[in-house]
């Protein structure tokens, strides 16, 4: 005779999302079945968002936007690589191809935010010989920002929120130049049937900002 299966224990970290999904299911999901039936089928979002993996900054609620309008990408500090075709795991770069090449869309957005850890951190450099993360990994793409880092301290130095900010809108400048270094954004940025953009979010005050023609970010209208 079979045991009945007995219970799991989860963590209380399991349980908690266990939780979320079920307020998800009652709420999200199974009074729109049918627009969950035609995402099933294919994706067809327009705009293309990079943004912080920082957990207090998600994309799909800073824009209240429902499931399939927004591709997503997430890493520290809201970066994208120079294009490059060296052998290595370009997980970024992929996920860029996959959105322009393949799901078309006609916007990308660029999202940096206030407080960003991983911008402050090129900024400090504290994480440069500390041994802090076995392999290296994060300093080594930070590294990303040093030439905007000494523009910066030149400006700002390398201590205090004014410098933290200017950092964190710089870094939305070096993901949008080296976006265009990809050979087909060139193009269709060229063509007009893609578009470039920059944005800033302040966790302080919740107030999103968009990058002007010349750089600066202005609070949204």
């Amino acid at each position: 005779m079979k045991e009945p299966a007995t219970a799991t224990a989860h963590s209380p970290e399991i349980t908690s999302l266990v939780e979320g999904y079920r307020r998800f299911r009652e709420v999200g999901w199974t009074p729109h079945r049918e627009r969950w039936a035609a995402l099933g089928e294919k994706q067809e979002p327009r705009v293309m968002v990079i943004a912080c993996s920082d957990s207090r900054v998600d994309p799909a609620q800073i824009f209240d936007v429902d499931p399939g309008e927004i591709f997503v990408v997430r890493n520290v500090a809201a970066l994208v690589p120079p294009y490059e075709t060296t052998p290595g795991r370009h997980g970024v770069s992929a996920a860029l191809e996959f959105a322009v090449q393949v799901l078309k869309v006609k916007e990308i957005v660029v999202l940096g935010h206030g407080l960003c850890g991983g911008c402050r951190a090129a900024l400090t450099q504290e994480l440069r010989g500390s041994g802090q993360g076995e392999g290296g990994f994060i300093a080594d793409w930070i590294a990303l920002l040093e030439d905007a880092r000494e523009e910066v301290v030149q400006v700002h130095g390398a201590r205090g929120r004014d410098a933290e900010r200017a950092m964190e809108q710089a870094g939305v400048r070096v993901s949008l130049n080296n976006l265009r270094s990809f050979p087909y954004v060139q193009q269709k940025e060229k063509a007009g049937e893609l578009r470039l953009s920059g944005a800033f979010f302040a966790i302080s005050d919740g107030i999103l900002h968009l990058m002007q023609d010349d750089g600066s970010f202005a609070p949204a209208l």
